[in-house]
């Protein structure tokens, strides 16, 4: 798991605190999965998002590096302040080197 950290007051999914980084609302895991399935460049669907205390966990497996570097990075610039922790595992996409014994 790799910790990140990432929020701005006003928007939904987050509440502007009086000191320090913006806490979390019951409406932050909707908003980072309507982000991810929504977003053109994205347009993610397979990694959950779960809102443990103050922080967001994004769990899945995505095709590439890059791939999970861009969600990160879109979660963490929609929520500033907010820690994120990271188990998004790239599965492999080529093609097999072996046949498959049956």
């Amino acid at each position: 798991m790799t910790p990140t950290n990432g929020q701005q007051a006003g928007q939904p999914g987050q509440q502007a605190g009086r000191s320090g980084p913006a806490r979390l609302d019951e409406y932050a895991e909707a908003a980072v999965q309507r982000l991810l399935s929504e977003h053109a460049a994205v347009a993610e669907q397979g990694v959950t998002v779960v809102r443990r205390d103050h922080t967001l966990v994004l769990r899945g497996e995505v095709e590439s590096l890059h791939r999970r570097e861009e969600i990160v990075r879109l979660v963490a610039e929609r929520f500033p302040g907010v820690r994120l922790t990271t188990d998004i595992a790239v599965t492999r996409t080529t093609a097999p080197t072996e046949a498959e014994e049956l």
